[in-house]
């Protein structure tokens, strides 16, 4: 694990130059001109990506009658969406009402500005709030199961947050899919790369060049550069192109370029695919671009797994919730457990430092007991979370001084029972009286992941992306989902990816 300091997640590096450059382009400049293309295949839409965001616009722009061609560069559809962790946040959802729980769309914002240190582009904010409930209904229709109670995540003033039943996102985009495959005026195309716009004369985007039969290069340092394997295709897109390709995590020169104090090799919950070259060319349009500098960690993963792995659905649902998290130096806590992922981000890098001193995540059986079993099995299974018949065991296992770990549990039983936080503020008055006192315990070592960008393309309500050298829409194109900048301002609540992507998939494909 590369060493990552406090200092280093802080650090925020300037947009760079050459993007601001980019951005300055006028479409002639960077689109194919449409004389002369000869079209092999034409559509009413072409959607770039296959994950929440894609299948959105592509489901709600095909029951208007449209054509619509997906193009997913990977061998398998769903992007980031299907390995995400299925948490959905809902206001004013069927499931607060029948739970009692109160919500707004003014508290919602609230949380969400909060958490992004009031950057947020509350204009977009705004349509996600009032839409969330929409989005889940399409995803409903298309058979997406979730689980009966709702969670309660951190930075969240209230319980809003739905999980699927397989606690993934393919809970969601599995049905969609199987949904959008059964409408007669939907293509999908998997190993089909993008790689350019088409513009008619007035600067209108009308198609996409494509590489169809294209084989992803784990191995390459720069696949986007290197690879150049498929067929060249010229695409029409005669109503436009939606553009939902997500964000760029594993793209290390692209995040390198805006925050250089992350290490190259650092790890990532993202797929492979999560890179940025849609970005690019968008930008070289003219598109323009915000917040590119700010990266999120999450908080929740293992030193011990790659990627996302299985301790992450975990922590998120038991140990942060239901239990507590300790410094195995001190035995004690050392933050809200629940609150924003920034927050306890920092607090862990603060914690791990030089020395890799992974802080530990505990709960105990009767918080596993709240959480969909499977969680469990497959944490336990992957070794990175372990069983413990006592406390003395637990310490002794991850070399925590046992006598303070016990102070420490009583201190915290003593605030669930007092339904008061009074160390960290931890909401524990929503843990539904669990503490960590019934045996067997659980533990895992944590550390925080790169996890999501919050930069990317600035678009309106409608999804239409926002020119530089115009400020009007480029007429033709639209976003929807990570590939957008400026929606969560300094750093995403948890549960907030489903409903922007989804929201926005179906306001694009409303508008196209």
């Amino acid at each position: 694990m590369a060493d990552i300091t406090r200092r280093n997640f802080v650090k925020l590096g300037a947009l760079s130059a050459g993007m601001v450059a980019l951005g300055e382009n006028t479409l002639s400049a960077s689109a194919l001109e449409q004389k002369g293309v000869k079209y092999d295949q034409e559509y009413d839409v072409v959607v770039i990506g296959s994950g929440f965001a894609g299948l959105a616009a592509t489901i709600t722009a095909a029951e208007k009658g449209l054509k619509v061609c997906v193009i997913e560069k990977m061998g398998r559809f769903g992007g980031n969406s299907i390995i995400n962790g299925g948490l959905f946040a809902v206001v004013n959802s069927p499931k607060q009402k029948a739970e009692g729980v109160q919500d707004s769309i003014e508290l919602y914002l609230k949380d969400m500005l909060k958490a992004g240190l009031n950057m947020n582009h509350t204009d977009n904010l705004k349509v996600i709030a009032a839409r969330s409930a929409d989005a889940l209904k399409l995803t409903e229709k298309c058979g997406a199961k979730y689980y009966e109670k709702l969670s309660h995540l951190g930075g969240h003033s209230i319980p809003r947050t739905y999980l699927t039943s397989t606690a993934s996102g393919a809970g969601i985009v599995q049905p969609m899919l199987s949904y959008a495959e059964k409408l007669s005026n939907v293509i999908l195309k998997n190993r089909t790369k993008f790689d350019d716009f088409i513009a008619d004369d007035s600067g209108r985007i009308v198609g996409v060049v494509i590489r169809e039969d294209y084989k992803f290069d784990m191995k390459a340092l720069d696949d986007n550069a290197e690879n150049k394997t498929g067929d060249i295709k010229y695409i029409k897109a005669r109503k436009g192109v939606i553009l939902a390709s997500g964000g760029f995590c594993r793209d290390t020169f692209l995040r390198s370029m805006q925050d250089p104090s992350i290490p190259l090799e650092c790890d990532t919950t993202n797929q492979p695919g999560a890179t940025g070259e849609v970005i690019m060319k968008a930008l070289e349009l003219g598109a323009v671009p915000v917040q590119m500098s700010w990266i999120q960690w999450g908080p929740w993963a293992s030193p011990d797994e790659k990627g996302f792995g299985t301790a992450s659905n975990f922590n998120i649902n038991a140990t942060f919730r239901y239990g507590i998290t300790v410094d195995t130096k001190t035995g004690k806590r050392f933050m809200n457990e629940l609150a924003d992922r920034r927050v306890r981000s920092l607090a862990m890098f603060d914690v791990i430092g030089k020395d890799q001193n992974y802080p530990i995540n505990i709960c105990d059986q009767a918080a596993v007991d709240k959480i969909i079993p499977d969680l469990t099995a497959k944490a336990l299974a992957s070794g990175v979370v372990k069983k413990f018949n006592t406390l003395d065991e637990l310490a002794a296992a991850y070399k925590i001084p046992v006598a303070e770990l016990k102070k420490t549990v009583e201190a915290y039983n003593g605030y669930v029972t007092a339904k008061k936080d009074t160390e960290f503020g931890k909401p524990v008055q929503g843990v539904e009286g669990v503490q960590v006192s019934k045996p067997p315990f659980y533990g895992t070592r944590g550390v925080p992941k790169l996890h999501y960008t919050m930069g990317g393309l600035k678009i309106n309500d409608k999804a239409q992306v926002i020119c530089t050298k115009t400020k009007k829409p480029i007429p033709g194109l639209f976003a929807a989902g990570g590939v957008n900048g400026g929606i969560h301002g300094a750093s995403r609540l948890g549960s907030c990816s489903i409903p922007d992507c989804l929201v926005f998939g179906i306001v694009a494909g409303e508008n196209i």
